[in-house]
């Protein structure tokens, strides 16, 4: 199947969509083929992928297997998925010197708890979530995975997302799809859109909701955002749900990162790290990760590309 159909007088493969609720919004996919049913199995198997990938890494869902190791401390027989989300984690870890810490949800629920209550959390409780972080007490082993202390708990919210799009596509292209695009918070596309161009996207504007701050087009790549107005805790955004583990507190340099990397596991967490290490530090991690490629925005409004960063 080429990327525009076939020969003259004939269009382009039909457009076939689904979608399905998943880590608390709604997962969209996009498919271009020429045979609806061919296409409707493949889409149904994809999010039959994803309902897996929500059951073993969602912090939204209490049964998921993440869930049952925050509560436990431990989890025996870990899920295949876990492991390499974990996995992929620690090298974020260790790449950015720390600053990629999956074990801040200690502290992303001293802040929660703080807001509902109309307040901000004191010193003396940030210190004291902020000694349950660090990534190396994450003990894996074969068949299982133990937290190594009380209190600890692991969000792989900053992972998850860009890992399920890059199920999704992997289930698709195992069933003969060509042209995709999926959105499971963060994007993943394959081959091209009706015409053979690239899929275009828009990166939101952190200060806009309405708006876009750029466009980008992917083919065969995938994208992913972090950025402090998603989830905050405070109105003037200095404090949000990405926390720098050095000091219990939110990074203060950026107000949004877009990665563009060849998996979205990748580019999922590369935007995290770089919020917190900051634009000088976060460009020097990109440098390891081949064929990543950003788009910055200070809190100042000003922004920072890389050179091959996929901008329309």
């Amino acid at each position: 199947m080429g990327a525009s159909g076939a020969g003259p007088g004939r269009a382009g493969p039909a457009r076939h969509t689904n979608s399905a609720p998943a880590f608390g919004a709604e997962a969209k996919l996009i498919v271009l083929h020429d045979d609806e049913a061919a296409a409707a199995r493949a889409m149904g198997l994809a999010l039959g992928e994803l309902r897996e990938v929500e059951e073993v890494l969602s912090l939204y869902r209490p049964d998921s297997a993440l869930c049952r190791l925050n509560r436990e401390g431990v989890l025996t027989r870990p899920h295949p998925f876990l492991v390499e989300v974990l996995r992929k984690a620690q090298q974020f870890s260790e790449l950015s010197g720390g600053a990629f810490d999956v074990t801040v949800q200690p502290l992303w629920e001293l802040y929660a708890t703080a807001k509902r209550a109309g307040r901000v959390p004191a010193a003396g409780d940030i210190e004291a979530a902020r000694r349950k972080v660090d990534w190396r007490k994450v003990d894996m082993a074969r068949d299982r995975i133990r937290l190594g202390e009380r209190g600890m708990a692991v969000t792989l919210n900053a992972l998850a997302q860009g890992f399920a799009a890059d199920r999704l596509l992997a289930t698709l292209r195992s069933h003969s799809i060509q042209h995709a695009l999926v959105n499971t918070g963060e994007i993943g596309a394959m081959g091209c859109k009706e015409g053979g161009a690239p899929w275009t996207l828009g990166i939101q504007h952190p200060r806009r909701p309405e708006a876009y701050v750029a466009l980008a087009k992917l083919s065969d790549c995938c994208l992913a955002t972090s950025g402090d107005y998603a989830t905050r805790f405070s109105d003037d955004f200095r404090r949000h749900h990405i926390f720098d583990p050095a000091t219990g507190r939110s990074p203060q340099e950026l107000a949004s990162v877009t990665v563009a990397a060849p998996s979205g596991l990748e580019a999922d967490g590369a935007a995290t790290a770089v919020m917190v290490l900051g634009h000088e530090r976060g460009l020097k991690l990109l440098q390891s990760l081949p064929g990543a490629e950003a788009f910055l925005v200070l809190k100042d409004d000003r922004t920072i590309m890389t050179p091959r960063f996929p901008k329309a």
